[in-house]
């Protein structure tokens, strides 16, 4: 699934006031325009009031070239016009804010300076044609005045914005000539980060107005949409055939720079986004202050519309994430990203954000040996591990995973026939990472009635399941008597099923609705028909991460109790990590530091499921910038798992509806031994935006195990063997594999259903 990205942003034109004469533009005026520094603080305050991350100062070009600009700037305090953008952006950052500044052609000495206090700066090379109509009276238009500022930008390592104007009388040919100049700039020096593809639109002068207040009030809905401008004679139209070709031709010349579309000024932007455009620009909280008349698009429209041609909609910083780093940008703002969106981070950056030491390297031999024994690794080891990038390295925990799992669990990959039911998507808990749950008046809401329910657990049967896995949102209405009632009637269906179901979040909420303790629930339950209980909603067992993930839901020690309640009661439980979010290396050793001792006490843990988070329909992933995590750290995650364990549990299960088969096929060298089930349907994945498919039948899971040289067998719930596939042989098709069946009501991958 391609992510497509903006920034929250919000805009301040500090200066309209400008020495060019640009025919296209309706923002800058001759006369004196300044905003005073208290209209800026209250501006700044608005756009924290309003959720933006990104300031973007857009200015007139050398506005203190009038006289009177410079005399204001100087009675309150600043020797040039560049000096009040400082103290802006200053201030923005003390505020939270990053800064993005777009003050057009400048020096090497005031970029550098700008560079102290900016994320990331900008300046449209707009043409390569020297002598447009529409640049006369304009000389720093000139694309050498340009490209020499874009150039000092890459010599100074500046992440820096910047692309072509397109339909301002230059030809098609003069835009590609436009976009490898900039190509061969970044090949140069590697700080594009973006371009803009920028189609001109006509507008009307707006004389005598404040084009900010214009936007403002169009972007909410309070001014009425004007008539189209007419095109001017030095234009020329621009056809979404010539847009498609340019966005061919941008991702060719510079396939690792992002390609940016205004949403707003042509309605053929989602097309473009089809042909490999990347980013929609800021979508500004008070709107475009350039086209004031053209107001963005809401995020949770955009979302809705990419979500149907299979898109999703994300957060970014104005700073792309390959720069946030020493090298390219000032500590100062550096430390903002760190302490306020250190989420956005690189994951391998985010070490610093986390506030402890990096944990030695020589660590990693002695621990990969020590665990290769089946030995108890300590949280510094562990974190070690899971910390480790070098190559070589981690080389060497595949092996020693891979050869403990051939020592406890042998070579056969096993997996369970079984169908997943989710009963109801309604949940008042209100995760970070979930895109299923819905509040109950969500019109994507459902809640299966027994005639429905009865029909899936007969599919099962006919499918040949041996197993029903059931989870389900929190219900406020429901109470332990409605949990039972589910098990009693999936029994009197299918007495021979085995029934996989409820997670400690689950029960603890059947202990609250019921005023008993686990053990008296997990009584009743298991009078119902209760076979083995799913290790879910341990998330991260830290209950710091749990607080920024999910802070409703039951904090570490109540998982602990819950879980050991249930294997004192006779039920044996899954045990599940969520990693690939915003843990740490630390806060994954001590999950499994207490996932191992809970298994040393109690014995009850049949599997570890590691579950990558899949970001793309969820709060953490759409507003936090939190990115899927890559296969190669899945895969060196999923060995270390393996390792922390040791020789206490046997089973490590690769997750397909999370990895995908392929990589699923893979991890079985990386000390997996189980494949996981069948599952016939899928949603909490789905909905969260996995794209792997929500059922596999036997055949395929046996496949991939002899592709990865192994032989196959069917298992239990609990583990027993039922079949065996010798490599060259193959099980026959199930005699009943439906095609999957969703409620009426339940959501497609639609952003808009999932919290705002």
């Amino acid at each position: 699934m391609r992510r497509v990205t903006f920034s929250r942003n919000y805009t301040i034109s500090l200066s309209r006031t400008c020495r060019c004469y640009c025919k296209y533009c309706a923002f800058a005026t001759r006369k004196p325009h300044l905003h005073s520094p208290d209209a800026v603080e209250r501006m700044l305050d608005e756009a924290v009031r309003r959720g933006a991350k990104e300031l973007l100062v857009l200015t007139g070009e050398a506005p203190d070239e009038h006289p009177e600009v410079l005399r204001r700037l100087r009675s309150w305090g600043h020797r040039d016009f560049l000096d009040y953008v400082v103290w802006t952006c200053r201030r923005a950052l003390d505020r939270g804010l990053l800064p993005h500044t777009n003050v057009g052609v400048v020096t090497r000495d005031e970029l550098v300076r700008l560079r102290r206090v900016t994320a990331s700066q900008g300046l449209m090379l707009e043409s390569i044609v020297p002598d447009l109509v529409v640049h006369q009276g304009s000389p720093t238009k000139h694309p050498r005045a340009r490209l020499r500022v874009i150039e000092l930008a890459g010599e100074l390592k500046i992440p820096f914005t910047t692309g072509i104007l397109v339909g301002i009388g230059e030809r098609h040919e003069d835009r590609i000539a436009g976009l490898a100049t900039i190509a061969s700039l970044h090949r140069r020096y590697g700080h594009v980060q973006e371009v803009i593809l920028q189609n001109f639109v006509p507008h009307p002068r707006y004389y005598g107005q404040e084009p900010a207040e214009i936007a403002d009030a169009a972007q909410g809905g309070r001014r009425a949409p004007r008539a189209p401008a007419p095109l001017p004679a030095w234009a020329s139209e621009v056809t979404l055939e010539e847009m498609r070709d340019l966005v061919r031709a941008c991702r060719q010349l510079m396939p690792d720079v992002g390609i940016q579309i205004p949403p707003n000024l042509a309605e053929w932007w989602i097309d473009l986004v089809e042909d490999g455009a990347t980013d929609l620009g800021g979508l500004s909280a008070n709107g475009d202050h350039i086209s004031p008349e053209h107001p963005f698009p809401k995020p949770q429209v955009v979302r809705r519309q990419l979500a149907e041609r299979g898109y999703v909609l994300g957060e970014r910083l104005c700073v792309y994430p390959q720069y946030m780093n020493e090298r390219w940008l000032d500590r100062a703002v550096l430390d903002v990203i760190r302490m306020r969106y250190w989420t956005f981070l690189p994951r391998g950056a985010r070490l610093a954000s986390w506030g402890r030491r990096v944990p030695s390297r020589d660590l990693v031999a002695p621990a990969i040996a020590k665990a290769r024994e089946g030995r108890e690794l300590s949280g510094e080891e562990l974190a070690a591990l899971f910390a480790e990038t070098r190559p070589e390295a981690v080389e060497e925990i595949r092996q020693a995973a891979d050869e403990l799992r051939a020592e406890i669990a042998g070579e056969t990959v096993t997996f369970v026939v079984n169908r997943n039911i989710n009963v109801t998507n309604v949940c008042t808990v209100g995760c970070a990472f979930c895109g299923f749950g819905q509040s109950r008046r969500s019109p994507d809401a459902y809640e299966l009635d027994e005639a429905e329910f009865v029909r899936r657990v007969e599919e099962a049967v006919a499918y040949g399941a041996t197993e029903i896995c059931m989870q389900s949102g929190i219900h406020p209405d429901w109470t332990l008597d409605d949990y039972v009632r589910w098990l009693r009637l999936a029994k009197e269906v299918a007495p021979h099923l085995h029934l996989h179901a409820y997670s400690p979040m689950e029960v603890h909420w059947m202990c609250e609705r019921s005023g008993l303790g686990p053990r008296a629930v997990f009584e009743r339950l298991r009078e119902a028909g209760l076979g083995s209980v799913p290790g879910t909603a341990a998330e991260i067992l830290d209950d710091a991460v749990r607080e920024r993930i999910s802070p409703n839901k039951l904090p570490v020690a109540r998982w602990v109790e819950i879980i050991e309640a249930a294997h004192a009661s006779g039920l044996r439980s899954t045990a599940t990590v969520m990693f690939g979010h915003v843990e740490s290396p630390w806060d994954l050793a001590e999950h499994m530091r207490i996932v191992r001792r809970i298994q040393e006490r109690t014995g009850g843990f049949t599997e570890f499921v590691p579950l990558s988070f899949i970001p793309f329909q969820t709060l953490l992933g759409r507003r936090y910038g939190i990115e899927e995590i890559s296969p190669a750290e899945n895969l060196k995650h999923t060995a270390v798992f393996r390792l922390a364990l040791g020789k206490t549990v046997r089973n490590l299960q690769a997750s397909w509806v999370k990895m995908g088969i392929e990589l699923a096929t893979e991890a079985l060298r990386w000390g997996v031994n189980d494949l996981g089930g069948t599952l016939m349907e899928e949603n909490i994945s789905r909905l969260a935006g996995a794209q792997h498919g929500v059922r596999l039948d036997p055949p395929e899971l046996v496949a991939a195990a002899h592709r990865a040289g192994r032989p196959a067998a069917e298992r239990t719930t609990l583990y027993e063997i039922r079949r065996r596939w010798p490599i060259g042989t193959a099980p026959a098709r199930p005699r009943s594999a439906p095609p999957p069946r969703f409620p009426a009501a339940l959501p497609t991958l639609n952003a808009a259903s999932a919290p705002a």
